[in-house]
């Protein structure tokens, strides 16, 4: 048996920057993770980056092969950076192997065909997510049906693209597709888009994919798919509806990775959804054991990632005062064309938790820089406090809005009135400039 300090499961974006914090503290650490392609984690292999070089490709009309390789080259690069970090850690150990627990404080690993057992007193899972496969009947294997993680490694960019699921990553990934040229085509049980947005904006960003070229089929469920030929599959919708395509993308969310974790040989608890519980200082139910990132549940963000670190290392060497409740507004970006960025509440959430509101409200057409990059596209819109003018919540639909939103998180973060943000002088041309007028708001 092995002794460390500290075990870390998965080298994700909490795993990798806690392991290298305790190393430099003098803790000896084990590394444990069992595929080379996730050294760096989720965000940079198989989502945020990849994603991200296709969606800018995309729209600077690169070709859909060379921003494939681009994304291969620019992924491979940040792999070896954050794995050569560890490596050549003195304190840190990798280990390429899965693991299982087979107690609370024992974790067996397989390398070169032996197992090894690994104990220490500090354990951290950092296991991610993976996609979540609905129960379709038929070809469900079927070559040419994708998850997000494996349709971003297609060589050849799909004619015809079914995306089965309406949520952030569907709106994404049809968004990307439809940019390099596919016909998209997305399915979803529900009525309406995003139905956690605020209205107006919803409907806006329902209206400009529709202009964009993708096709919405909304309140049909995919419940079949069939191999039509060599290079087609035929969807069969709860509405009789039958559509062809060369690739099915399943973009129906994703589930907490637990398992083959051995979480049943000890008394680490789950919750109703399947993820590792946890209380507000991420520690699970076995003392000295803790859970970060996607596999403890919640919001499925690298940077909810890297502030979990931040909690448990305030936990483990601070004042014990940060954690999951006084964590404050988390700002997100869904980065389809034009991106959509929110923090906080929308006009609708603000009323049902009490507080008497105002709107401001701005057309995206309206203002002096989108003129200048010829992008009129979107809405802004945000919430205020009528009571202390505090900002309640935006909701940015427009070029520029993942920057943007920092700013009305930073401010909210203060406590700084809405006219802090309204009466600023921010220099010229620039989409900053908005919240001049949009938080001219009449009380």
């Amino acid at each position: 048996m092995l002794k460390y300090d500290a075990i870390i499961i998965g080298f994700g974006k909490a795993g990798k920057t806690l392991a290298g914090e305790l190393g430099n503290r003098g803790w000896k650490v084990a590394m444990i993770e069992k595929d080379p392609k996730m050294y760096g984690g989720t965000c940079i292999n198989i989502a945020c980056i990849p994603t991200k070089v296709l969606v800018h490709d995309g729209l600077h009309n690169v070709p859909y092969s060379e921003a494939i390789n681009r994304k291969d080259s620019v992924v491979e690069k940040l792999r070896k950076k954050n794995y050569k970090k560890l490596a050549d850690h003195d304190n840190v150990v990798i280990y390429e192997s899965a693991a299982k627990f087979i107690s609370d404080k024992e974790v067996e690993i397989e390398i070169a065909g032996k197992k090894e057992v690994l104990t220490a007193e500090h354990i951290f899972i950092n296991t991610g997510a993976q996609s979540n496969i609905p129960p379709l009947e038929g070809d469900i294997k079927s070559d040419k049906v994708y998850t997000s993680t494996t349709l971003i490694d297609r060589k050849e960019l799909p004619e015809q693209l079914a995306i089965v699921g309406a949520g952030y990553i569907g709106l994404e990934y049809a968004s990307m597709y439809q940019s390099y040229g596919s016909k998209v085509t997305v399915i979803s049980p529900d009525e309406e888009l995003i139905p956690q947005e605020d209205q107006e904006i919803r409907t806006e960003v329902k209206k400009v994919l529709e202009e964009k070229g993708i096709r919405f089929i909304l309140g049909a469920k995919a419940e079949k798919i069939k191999e039509a030929d060599h290079d087609k599959v035929t969807l069969t919708l709860s509405n009789e509806e039958q559509l062809d395509a060369n690739a099915v993308l399943l973009a129906t969310g994703r589930k907490p990775n637990v398992e083959n974790l051995g979480l049943e040989n000890t008394a680490i608890k789950l919750t109703e959804d399947g993820a590792i519980k946890v209380d507000e200082h991420l520690e699970t139910t076995v003392g000295n054991v803790f859970a970060l990132g996607d596999v403890k549940g919640g919001m499925q963000f690298t940077y909810i990632s890297l502030d979990d670190y931040r909690i448990v290392v305030d936990y483990l060497f601070g004042n014990k005062e940060y954690s999951l409740k006084t964590r404050k507004n988390v700002p997100y970006s869904v980065f389809i064309d034009p991106p959509l960025s929110r923090v906080g509440l929308t006009a609708k959430e603000a009323k049902e938790k009490g507080y008497e509101i105002a709107e401001g409200k701005l057309a995206v057409a309206s203002h002096p820089r989108a003129h200048v990059i010829n992008d009129l596209r979107g809405l802004f819109k945000v919430v205020i406090d009528k009571r202390t003018n505090q900002i309640l919540g935006a909701s940015l639909f427009g070029p520029e809005s993942p920057e943007l939103i920092n700013l009305v998180k930073l401010a909210m973060d203060l406590e700084a009135p809405y006219t802090y943000l309204r009466d600023q002088i921010y220099n010229h041309p620039v989409m900053s400039e908005s919240f001049n007028n949009l938080f001219a708001i009449d009380k």
